[in-house]
């Protein structure tokens, strides 16, 4: 976007490392990383969040636990408990993913439920939510219907995708997305998102956050 400057886009990207192999000395490397550029959060495992949370305590960059992921096939209340867990060690930032069987299996009851469960232990918390749509599996329909709920739950943002799926981020879905709940939510596009042009096309169509790994490279192509 025209006059967006390098500290303002580095503020608002999730900079991920959610790879399942990689050992302390990459996550404190990654922490000071995202610091170093003032991201506005490190998006991490739960398992680390502690760790993490202790290297970044004098940091304007915060760390965002991710529940219940990729997949989302927990129980509701391992995901209660999971969320509490985060918060307790230090997560500031929460992105869940939905229960997609439930979904898929038209069980809209469940999935408020579960939306609410969670928004309001954040909300308690003072936490920021996010609720990952995961939409390279959902039809139109199903994506209209989540954002439906989440007006109706009000977690601070709705998002595309965990970057481990089928698909990530596209401009249609959050022009989609932006459409359904305008301005009383916010969206963050993750999944794919590699570069500079990519990231202002998401945000020209309705981001206000980018879940990425190349988040040094988008800054750094600003010069």
């Amino acid at each position: 976007m025209e006059g967006l400057k390098k500290h303002e886009l580095a503020n608002m990207i999730d900079q991920t490392l959610l790879k399942p192999f990689v050992t302390l000395e990459d996550m404190r490397k990654h922490c000071e990383m995202a610091d170093q550029y003032g991201f506005k959060t490190v998006a991490i495992n739960n398992a680390v969040v502690e760790y993490c949370s202790g290297l970044l305590k004098n940091s304007k960059t915060v760390c965002d636990a991710a529940v219940s992921f990729p997949l989302g096939q927990c129980t509701l209340e391992t995901k209660v408990f999971e969320t509490s867990d985060v918060i307790k060690k230090g997560a500031k930032e929460v992105d869940y993913v939905v229960n997609l069987v439930e979904l898929k299996s038209g069980n809209w009851n469940y999935i408020e439920k579960e939306m609410n469960s969670i928004v309001q232990i954040c909300l308690q918390n003072n936490v920021i939510s996010k609720v990952i749509f995961e939409n390279c599996y959902l039809t139109q329909t199903e994506k209209e219907r989540l954002c439906e709920i989440a007006l109706k739950v009000g977690p601070d943002f709705i998002k595309t995708s965990t970057g481990f799926g089928t698909g990530g981020a596209t401009i249609e879905d959050v022009k989609l997305m932006k459409a359904m709940v305008g301005e009383k939510i916010k969206i963050k596009a993750a999944g794919g998102i590699r570069d500079l042009k990519t990231a202002l096309e998401m945000i020209a169509a309705g981001a206000s956050r980018i879940g990425t790994s190349c988040g040094t490279q988008i800054i750094d192509e600003m010069g």
